[in-house]
């Protein structure tokens, strides 16, 4: 009996341990909510003033405060830590605020990351800045970019699409009000095509227009035709559709200025400078361009094609130049994208604020999207492994970077939504000619009412 009870301990706590191990593996969400929350709660509840004094964190306290504790308890003054506050958990993490000390600057916290995630035991440890003199701590407990589910309330709205996950497991949103134009890169099979395939559902569902140039024969963006009101497929529909686009932008930017030559009793807040300023009944409705593969609009065997091509890239150009204040925005997608593609095509990068590369087959990949941005994130780009697709580094002109991954979507389902939301396309009568064509859906009739049988005689 004895050694029954024995070994009924011993594999009741191995099965414990292997069911502990197995869920932290395979459902690091539940694990996390179970056991990994209390664990870390009440590690960083034992350690803070160690682990802050450790991290260099703790300043000399007042003249008052030591002088008051020397009076009072006659032990030694110690160095205090900044001011924690409520400890917030979440789904995915815990978050707190710190008040700095004097003379510490977020800089210092941020610094202190690595430390500080070892210490906890989490995954990851971020520093956002609040209001001066405030921190925010953002615990993660596990690798929320392995199996990505994206929050449940995202800050989205109108031209704001909650596209991906980054790694501090936020959302990542983007705004084409804030980033008018964007540069995509990524090898073949990166996610790239994810990634439009995510940005181009979630627009779908908005009254905007959605134009697309797919010189692959359409492969990527056909499948999305019932709410596109224009797509090309090869170079010479694109070398027509492009000054139709420019031709709409100086049409918006004659509204633009026939609303701004007003009389002078006019209030200050109804002269505008873009289309945003414009009343919402004369306001046209914003313009998505979808760009894939924009290497092929570049390259050229002969003279005719190259004339072609420099006709092309200048009108992308203006588009970039000057599409913003007209409710017109590119997204670019592309495996390479320098200057090798020839005349106008450092120039046009330079137009493109919004930067995301996936996986690239070289580092001189990476440097094109982002090495005018931030050196660290090339790093970060080129190592990014093959087995994780969808997985890439994000970044803008004003030097800030971050992990993000694309959930999964199917290529059915996206194409479900578009069809669903072909009403919602604003009419442009000038794309009109450039509508791909929508075959009919064949609706399956009702059987015969009854089986013939052969006449028996």
């Amino acid at each position: 009996m004895t050694d029954l009870m024995t070994v009924a301990e011993v594999g009741g706590a191995l099965a414990a341990i292997g069911g502990t191990a197995y869920a932290r593996h395979s459902y690091p969400a539940a694990y996390w909510s179970t056991v990994g929350l209390p664990v870390s709660v009440v590690r960083l509840l034992a350690s803070y003033s160690s682990t802050m004094d450790a991290c260099g964190l703790t300043v000399e306290p007042p003249r008052w405060r030591a002088l008051a504790i020397r009076t009072t308890t006659r032990r030694e003054v110690r160095p205090v830590p900044p001011r924690r506050g409520l400890i917030r958990p979440t789904s995915t993490g815990l978050r707190l605020r710190l008040r700095l000390a004097r003379g510490q600057e977020p800089a210092d916290v941020a610094a202190s990351a690595e430390r500080l995630r070892h210490a906890w035991g989490v995954h990851a440890v971020y520093v956002r800045d609040v209001k001066p003199g405030v921190v925010e701590l953002r615990l993660v407990g596990f690798d929320v970019l392995r199996k990505v589910r994206m929050p449940r309330r995202t800050d989205g709205g109108h031209l704001r699409i909650p596209v991906a996950l980054r790694e501090d497991a936020t959302a990542f949103v983007r705004d084409y009000r804030a980033v008018p134009h964007e540069l995509v890169l990524g090898a073949t099979l990166s996610g790239k095509s994810m990634y439009l395939r995510n940005l181009l559902t979630e627009l779908a569902a908005q009254p905007v227009v959605l134009v697309g140039v797919d010189c692959k024969r359409g492969v990527e963006l056909a499948p999305f035709a019932p709410r596109l009101s224009a797509l090309a497929t090869d170079p010479e529909q694109a070398a027509a559709l492009l000054p139709v686009l420019v031709k709409e932008m100086e049409d918006r930017y004659d509204l633009i200025k026939a609303r701004q030559g007003i009389s002078p009793g006019t209030p200050d807040e109804e002269i505008t400078s873009d289309v945003w300023g414009l009343p919402e009944s004369e306001r046209p409705a914003p313009l998505v361009l979808f760009i894939d593969e924009v290497a092929e609009l570049f390259l050229v065997a002969t003279r005719k094609e190259e004339e072609r091509r420099d006709e092309m890239v200048t009108h992308l150009i203006r588009l970039a130049q000057l599409g913003r204040a007209a409710g017109i925005y590119l997204e670019v997608c592309g495996q390479r994208f320098g200057a090798e593609l020839g005349k106008g095509a450092t120039m046009l990068r330079a137009q493109l604020t919004g930067r995301v590369c996936h996986r690239v087959n070289d580092e001189a990949s990476a440097k094109m999207a982002l090495g005018d941005i931030a050196p660290e994130a090339v790093i970060a780009a080129c190592a990014i492994a093959s087995e994780a697709p969808g997985l890439a580094v994000v970044g803008d002109t004003s030097g800030g970077w971050s992990r993000i991954r694309t959930p999964y979507l199917s290529l059915t389902e996206a194409a479900t939504t578009c069809r669903e939301t072909a009403h919602l396309a604003p009419d442009v009568p000038a794309l009109a000619p450039f509508r791909p064509y929508i075959p009919p859906v064949p609706v399956k009739g009702p059987g015969p009412a009854a089986i013939p049988h052969p006449v028996v005689e």
